[in-house]
């Protein structure tokens, strides 16, 4: 490590320091707590020290391994991993290394901002996080949805629609008829009216709605607007109603769970 001030400049080196060979017969005092499955005490010999097992123990095994050194582990003694009480101390395994009575905490310590600014941590192996189960709900059937598009009132519109175009159609089909009751030409045939009966209107403005093409002609050039005019109405409607039944199948499968 090197160190910095105005007056003497840089002093040591920024080289990167290793210390494989520097801990060559140097005993570390760890201190741990018992946690499934990262620390757990191992069967002992009558007569021999206490001996642990674990996750954490393999890592700790293996760091004293390459680096050479060896260690004594205890269990602190308030069985916590250390925070933070009211007069600014820690307790726990925090507060072991704080008061240096140990050199290095080896356990299933979660790494935090309050924590990390007492002590030092290691690169992390292991993460994990917290979840809450639920019971996957039922799905319901509502036979109702394909009317979901559209609001009530636009439902209510259309079918009131209908009526009134079929209506408008045959009185403007009933004018014609009365306009053209001079005797027909020879050898011509008679146009076929569009509607002949208030029902027949009715029938073909709904299946014009349904986009379902009927086989009238319409001759006269009122009748030719007022059909013109549904159709397109129809078209919007058809086009809307595909688009917005989409997007609520769509919507309603998205997983909204906790």
């Amino acid at each position: 490590m090197a160190t910095w001030d105005s007056v003497h400049g840089l002093n040591g080196s920024l080289k990167e320091s290793r210390i494989e060979n520097g801990m060559q017969g140097v005993t570390v005092k760890v201190v741990t707590l018992l946690e499934d499955p990262f620390v757990m005490v191992a069967e002992n010999i009558l007569g021999q020290p206490k001996r642990y097992k674990g996750f954490s123990i393999d890592v700790l095994d293996a760091l004293a391994k390459i680096l050479g050194f060896k260690y004594e582990i205890y269990q602190v003694a308030d069985s916590k991993y250390g925070s933070q009480l009211p007069n600014g101390s820690w307790n726990g395994m925090i507060g072991e290394l704080i008061n240096k009575r140990a050199d290095l905490a080896v356990s299933a310590i979660t790494i935090t901002p309050e924590r990390e600014s007492a002590v030092d941590f290691s690169k992390r192996y292991m993460d994990y996080s917290v979840g809450i189960l639920l019971r996957k709900p039922e799905e319901k059937i509502n036979i109702f949805s394909l009317f979901a598009p559209f609001d009530l009132a636009v439902w209510g519109c259309i079918a009131a629609a209908i009526p009134v175009v079929g209506v408008l159609i045959f009185l403007l089909s009933r004018m014609q008829a009365l306009r053209t009751q001079n005797p027909p030409v020879p050898h011509q045939q008679p146009a076929t009216q569009a509607s002949n009966s208030l029902h027949s209107a009715i029938w073909i403005v709904y299946g014009a709605f349904v986009q379902q093409g009927g086989d009238s002609v319409v001759s006269s050039v009122a009748l030719r607007i007022v059909m013109g005019s549904w159709w397109l109405f129809t078209l919007i409607v058809c086009s809307s109603y595909t688009a917005n039944l989409a997007a609520y199948l769509t919507v309603s499968r998205m997983d909204n769970n906790v």
